[in-house]
């Protein structure tokens, strides 16, 4: 088998009415996403997705499409689709950085490989150690009234698990997150999230404000600038820190590692260019003695069956002590798929068949591809 044709298809899918994010990052009210297929001359086809945002990762839709087109479609076309490993490093070495752009392609091989077997990834990864992966719900950084009423919705949902967006004026913050806590009374576990939104001293008298508050965890709460600060804060509060943006790489890995600087690491594919070098930052902390969680950049159904399939899989990925973020097909208007995942609220599943066990919905896809962001061929300017 030989792959073919590496084929992008620019979506741009909003959230559904009153499901927007607010972060300290910004608002987030529309994805402008790629979905990826891996052709072949045998007519099995892998699905991938690039969940993409400027802020997060610098990377556009427009160029996501340069780079595969241009650059990594060349690097794979012709050879054997399952060489997941060969192929991966052939793109490595051809661009660097690029994280979501490159699990996009990851995953749709990991997909094909599945096919190929006849099994779910899960099980070329191992097979899995769970059935059902808890999850929780995010409330965004809105007005105080505004994000109660988020979580009592989330709650009649059946959601079991909260997190709760903070990292703007601090009085604000702890107001909201004691409001939500108070809403969902002590059985509910309930996280922070600052995005970076908190300098050092902000975060130290925030969390000492809210230590009746029994946070399940506070995520990235200062910036990645210095990673010191982060180790700071960790031996300053009771509150477990969990670290995201501070953890791109495997580099990054070691050293938050060896710094003592969380309690918890938030991965996910996306991120990390790929289910594999997710797995390797997952044993990296493992071996540190450090848990992990699943996190998100708000995806649609792809790369959410990609994450399941990947916190399945991994024994220290502990969705049972920090529920993880398999929640972005519940925000938008679409996940694209021809079924849908199973998402609790509580709790979700893995999907079921070979490979990833999802399919692109045509009408779907048709519906909300977005041609105003085709990229410009390859070293040509896309416009003033």
């Amino acid at each position: 088998m030989k792959i073919t044709r590496v084929e992008t298809i620019p979506v741009s899918v909003p959230l559904k009415q009153g499901l927007s994010t607010k972060t300290a990052g910004g608002q987030h009210v529309v994805s402008p996403y790629v979905m990826v297929r891996v052709h072949t001359d045998e007519c099995l086809v892998g699905v991938g997705e690039a969940t993409l945002s400027p802020r997060w990762s610098g990377e556009t839709s427009p160029g996501c499409v340069a780079a595969i087109e241009g650059l990594i479609a060349p690097q794979l076309v012709g050879r054997d689709p399952t060489a997941v490993a060969d192929l991966t490093a052939r793109m490595n070495g051809t661009i660097r950085f690029n994280p979501f752009t490159k699990a996009a392609v990851e995953m749709a091989l990991w997909d094909l490989a599945g096919k190929v077997a006849g099994v779910p990834v899960c099980q070329l990864l191992g097979g899995k150690v769970r059935d059902e992966l808890p999850m929780k719900m995010v409330v965004g950084a809105f007005e105080v009234g505004e994000a109660v009423e988020l979580a009592r919705r989330f709650l009649k949902w059946g959601a079991r698990c909260l997190k709760v967006k903070v990292g703007f004026d601090a009085d604000q913050d702890v107001e909201r997150v004691r409001a939500v806590r108070q809403l969902a009374g002590a059985d509910i576990p309930i996280g922070i999230d600052a995005n970076q939104g908190w300098d050092l001293a902000t975060a130290r008298r925030a969390l000492a404000r809210l230590e009746d508050c029994d946070l399940l965890f506070a995520e990235q709460p200062v910036p990645i600038d210095d990673p010191e600060d982060l180790a700071r804060l960790r031996r300053d509060t009771r509150v477990p820190i969990m670290a995201d943006e501070s953890i791109f790489t495997l580099t990054d890995a070691r050293r938050l590692t060896a710094l003592g600087a969380a309690d918890v690491l938030s991965v996910y594919p996306g991120k990390h260019g790929g289910i594999a070098a997710t797995r390797e930052i997952v044993q990296v902390g493992r071996a540190a003695g450090i848990v992990s969680s699943m996190g998100s950049n708000l995806e649609l159904g792809v790369a959410t069956a990609a994450m399941l399939h990947v916190g399945a899989a991994e024994q220290a990925i502990d969705s049972e002590r920090y529920p993880g973020d398999f929640l972005g097909p519940l925000y938008h208007e679409s996940d694209l798929l021809t079924e849908p995942l199973e998402l609790g609220p509580e709790v979700a599943r893995l999907p079921r068949g070979p490979g990833l066990g999802v399919e692109l919905d045509e009408e779907q896809l048709e519906l909300y591809r977005d041609t105003s962001r085709q990229a410009a061929p390859l070293g040509e300017p896309s416009g003033g």
